[in-house]
């Protein structure tokens, strides 16, 4: 969601500049995600001044070039050459000067520089308006008014007007700060700055408009407000307006749609205007459509219809669907005169089913489907009606209509003092609680010794219990204030003798030291990431809030993938992710299983090009090694575990420690993700079974020294290093100490199907040194291993 820094200064008065309430907003829930300065002609005009044209003489060497003389204001005139027919001495103009550069109306942006054009030498460039964005003539040069004054920034002149956008990540709960009016709220309650909102009484109507409203789904639509405006002129918006709606990234249409989106925009209340005189019948009713009902939208599409959808009809036929689209017949034209006003509430689960059935993500449904105020309805057309009146012209010719069908109560909540400390971890003053409460808009309707009784707005939908409106609190309070305990334990307590969240603390910081960057990924996700047959044990949403959101995920695989890929697509090659997460499957009727998994995700090279060690791509060892220091620092004695092709959850085997592996490429391709990516996914709660990081033995240094053996062997392709080295193991446990494989060949010198390993021991008695006749009794003991149990040759 984008809010422009002007437009917000219009709605509270506040004097913080945009890093302040980047910080503030922020540190509230409101996350600021980036800020952005955005002007309302792009490039601002930067770099492009008012001059005079001094002199025009024909170029000695071109017939349709003329050399100018022009003053912009710097003392030395310059000379400009220029191919517009209509330049003449004594003209204002408007001039590019060098190192501007331009934005031109549908073209590619290009930079002004000294040049010579057949001969001459041109400093500059007098325009036209297409060239500087101002419009799309290219007839000719501009000639503005001769009382502009030489010099003058043509920002200025054209009043051009400079803006900082904020993009906030509004978070699915937070429907009611999608707006201005919605913003300025937390900063009320953050800052005490006021509100400064009015909303003007509307004048006496005109005339007698006998449009009449009539509620049949009262379930679906609580409250109607409408109202009639005659004699209106649709055409282009004031500038003002214009630039309030580029600077979110809107596009101007009209005067009257874009005033509609401005009063979305500032209070979060939809507004639709019907063309009145294509209201059959004079009549508005607001019912459910029928099972299967075609209905033709604003964008030409023919639609068909559920039996959730909700209507804004006609007496004969359906005008729009209610909360989401408005529909071809009725919508305003320029050859619309009268018009009637929608101001409505509609229930936030109907209109969610109804724009999710049609696929559509309307600035109106993203808003009621999150719900909106019911009580703002009557004021937000006060809005509009003076916009209209100020922009369009015309007269109201008719009252307010406000069919308030079924009331939207407000929320009534005790909030114990006592509740709200104990969850915030420590002592707050009453009066600083009631301040903050009061200042979120929340009403104390009574204070006893216990708590206070608020009744909270109905426009906030999320706050209906105790602990709702203590998180608001806290949230407003600050979590930066909140003080952090010396010891915090995670609930998940497998093993009553390790701590959890130090245990994590330490993977998490050798994973970051590899170069690892830890990962926090939503919980839910799309539907389209598993099959059939596994979505039979997925976790649904009843009401997803989109098609991205449809279930809980079943592996943590695909969360990662989508991390990578929005890295590779910002120009990050070499990528090194890990996350702790949640996974959560149905495992019968009413039955859920949630398990902790650790998660390694790797791709591209294993460090960063560099002139002393050549680039080298990360590999399924790669991630073996960073699994086995995991475990080693973590205490947990692990075996070997085998790698595999990771393609699906069903790839992943719960039996074991940790899965890991190459993601195959049919699923990487999906993610448009070039290259190999290795995976590895650790059952974090058998890892904390394991851990003994707390315990450990202190063992003298041996004094006598090791000796290494070597040993060549031919094994079948499918016996892997873990066999020999249990073989070697069980074959010499006091004096072997590592075993290790420095050399495997597979090619045409051997037997097919074989493989020859290379392997290295180390041997070492800690008692004595060791003899020629102990190291060839323990080489012996080995090879008779590998040859009886591997059915290995070895090579002499």
């Amino acid at each position: 969601m984008k809010i422009s820094y002007n437009w917000l200064k219009s709605v509270i008065n506040t004097d913080k500049t945009p890093e302040q309430l980047d910080t503030l907003l922020t540190n509230c829930g409101l996350e600021v995600e980036g800020i952005e300065q955005v002007s309302s002609i792009q490039g601002g005009l930067e770099g492009i001044v008012i001059g005079e044209v001094l002199e025009k003489v024909q170029h000695p060497n071109a017939d349709r070039l003329s050399v100018t003389k022009v003053d912009i204001g710097t003392g030395e005139p310059v000379q400009i050459v220029c191919g517009a027919s209509n330049v003449a001495a004594g003209q204002k103009v408007v001039v590019a000067t060098v190192g501007a550069t331009l934005y031109p109306s549908g073209g590619e942006s290009f930079k002004i520089s000294k040049s010579k054009l057949r001969g001459e030498v041109s400093e500059g460039m007098i325009c036209a308006e297409d060239e500087i964005g101002l419009g799309t003539s290219h007839e000719g040069i501009m000639v503005i008014d001769a009382s502009a004054k030489v010099g003058t920034p043509a920002a200025d002149y054209f009043n051009v007007e400079i803006d900082t956008v904020l993009e906030i990540g509004l978070t699915a709960n937070r429907g009611d700060a999608a707006s201005h009016l919605g913003v300025a709220r937390d900063l009320v309650a953050l800052t005490g700055e006021k509100i400064n909102i009015n909303y003007p009484e509307i004048l006496a109507p005109q005339g007698n408009s006998s449009i009449s409203v009539s509620i049949e789904d009262s379930e679906g639509c609580p409250r109607y407000s409408g109202i009639s405006i005659s004699g209106i002129t649709v055409k282009e918006s004031p500038a003002w307006l214009q630039n309030r709606l580029k600077a979110i990234g809107l596009s101007p249409i009209n005067n009257i749609v874009d005033i509609t989106n401005y009063v979305l925009h500032t209070l979060g209340q939809p507004i639709h205007a019907f063309d009145a005189d294509k209201i059959e019948g004079n009549k508005i009713v607001v019912k459910k459509a029928a099972e299967g009902q075609k209905f033709t939208t604003l964008d030409k599409v023919e639609r068909t219809l559920t039996a959730d959808a909700l209507l804004i009809c006609n007496a004969n036929a359906p005008m729009a669907i209610a909360g989401v689209f408005g529909g071809l017949e009725s919508g305003v034209t320029s050859e619309t005169k009268n018009i009637f006003i929608e101001s409505a509430y509609f229930d936030p689960a109907i209109i969610r089913k109804s724009a999710k059935a049609q696929g559509l993500n309307t600035d109106a449904s993203f808003r009621y489907e999150r719900g909106t105020d019911p009580e703002i309805t009557v004021n937000a057309l006060k809005m509009v009606v003076q916009l209209v009146l100020e922009n369009a012209g015309g007269t109201v010719s008719s009252a307010v209509i406000d069919e308030y069908v079924r009331k939207i109560e407000p929320s009534h909540i005790f909030l114990r003092y006592a509740k709200l400390q104990d969850v915030l971890g420590q002592k707050v003053s009453n009066d600083e609680v009631k301040q903050i409460i009061s200042g979120l808009d929340i009403t104390i309707k009574n204070e006893t010794a216990e708590g206070i009784e608020v009744t909270v707005p109905a426009y906030r939908m999320d706050v209906t219990r105790e602990i709702d409106v203590i998180e608001e609190f806290i949230r407003i309070y600050g979590l930066n204030q909140v003080q952090i305990p010396d010891s915090v334990t995670l609930s998940l307590n497998i093993n009553q003798g390790v701590d959890v969240e130090k245990l994590y603390n330490r993977a998490a910081d050798m994973l970051a030291a590899q170069g690892y960057n830890e990962l926090v990924t939503n919980s839910l996700t799309k539907t389209s990431y598993y099959t059939e047959e596994e979505l039979q044990h997925a976790v649904r949403m009843l009401n997803p809030l989109s098609a991205d959101l449809e279930v809980m995920r079943m592996t943590t695989l695909y969360s990662g993938l989508e991390a990578i890929a929005f890295n590779r697509n910002r120009r990050a090659q070499n990528l090194k992710f890990f996350e702790l997460s949640k996974t959560y499957r149905k495992t019968g009727e009413g039955k859920y299983d949630e398990k902790w998994w650790l998660s390694l995700w790797l791709c591209g090279d294993e460090q960063n090009e560099s002139w002393k060690y050549p680039s080298r791509n990360s590999d399924f060892y790669t991630l073996k090694q960073s699994c086995d220091n995991l475990f080693t620092l973590l205490g947990a004695n692990t075996g070997f575990a085998d790698k595999n092709i990771i393609s699906s959850p069903a790839d992943i085997n719960p039996e074991v420690l940790v899965n890991y592996g190459a993601v195959a490429p049919n699923i990487t391709k999906k993610f448009d993700i070039e290259g190999n990516v290795y995976y590895a996914v650790i059952d974090w709660e058998k890892l904390v079974q394991l851990a003994t990081a707390e315990k450990f033995t202190l063992k003298e240094i041996s004094k006598f020294p090791e000796v290494r053996r070597d040993l060549s062997l031919v094994i079948d392709k499918q016996v892997p290093f873990s066999q020999l080295h249990q073989i070697a193991v069980n074959a010499e446990r006091k004096l072997l100490k590592n075993i290790d494989v420095f050399d495997v060949y597979m090619g045409d010198k051997i037997e097919q199907g074989k493989k020859a390993y290379a392997l290295s021991f180390i041997l070492q008695d800690e008692g004595k040194t060791l003899t020629d006749k102990d190291i060839d009794k323990t080489m012996a003991r080995l090879m008779q291993g590998f040859e009886k149990e591997a059915g290995a040759v070895i090579r002499k």
